[in-house]
């Protein structure tokens, strides 16, 4: 199955045009040193949680902003043989001098696709990092994929549930704090892809109704500690143009 590069970035809102700018930016390059595809998301509807979120996830400030992102490859191998290129490319050093964003701040790492249900694309996307007992890594998977299903009915073009494989732990912040991560439990970073929110939003309120999604029996994962939200496609290198909003005016 893919291999995923996840990302959680808190960028200032006043940079939204330059952090926009930098990513279009950066694409082209990624996309010549092996990245099948790169995806950006914003901030859009991100609620606060009693003992995790994304913003506690990055110490997000007030005058902050989440970025849900994701690189995808085949495999590992092809991640960490783009990752070898990267490192030795002028280019890569030169457009790090001037980030629109805390890079000390950001949480990275490396997941194994472990559902991967439907066709990429869309403008609106869904995004949750979970923490899981190892031992319970089937029992989520079977759960992830069984509901992957109902949610491509509601309308979803692909839910993908991967598995932490390269998830070092950061000096401020990583994946693992994000969740309170306990001995034993490593980290599943989610999304879910729609066509827009409006069709995300009434998909939800049939969720919630719906029998068959509700928790039957002891969850393989702590939902006290899983964090989630929703986000704005900014950049889809998959798509011809960038997705809803990125023709907005960029504030270099």
């Amino acid at each position: 199955m893919t291999y995923f590069e996840g990302f959680v970035v808190p960028v200032p809102e006043a940079n939204e045009g330059a952090y926009r700018k930098h990513s279009a930016e950066f694409a082209p390059v990624l996309q010549g040193v092996g990245v099948k595809r790169m995806v950006e998301t914003w901030e859009s509807d991100v609620p606060e949680g009693k003992l995790t979120d994304f913003r506690k996830a990055v110490d997000a400030r007030p005058a902050e902003k989440i970025v849900f992102s994701w690189f995808e490859y085949p495999d590992r191998q092809a991640r960490d043989a783009a990752n070898a290129k990267m490192m030795s490319d002028p280019r890569m050093a030169e457009m790090g001098k001037d980030m629109p964003f805390d890079g000390k701040r950001m949480i990275m790492g490396g997941f194994d696709a472990i559902v991967d249900e439907g066709s990429a694309g869309g403008g609106y996307t869904d995004g949750w990092v979970v923490p899981v007992p190892t031992g319970k890594r089937d029992a989520y998977r079977e759960l992830a994929s069984k509901n992957a299903k109902f949610f491509r009915e509601y309308g979803a073009t692909r839910i993908v549930e991967a598995w932490g494989d390269d998830v070092s732990k950061g000096e401020v912040t990583d994946f693992f704090r994000a969740v309170k991560a306990e001995d034993g439990e490593n980290v599943v970073f989610a999304f879910i892809e729609w066509p827009d929110k409006q069709t995300r939003d009434s998909a939800w309120e049939k969720v919630m109704k719906d029998e068959r999604m509700q928790p039957q029996g002891e969850m393989p994962f702590n939902g006290k500690r899983m964090f989630w939200g929703g986000f704005e496609k900014i950049l889809d290198t998959a798509q011809q143009q960038p997705a809803q909003q990125a023709s907005a005016p960029v504030n270099a």
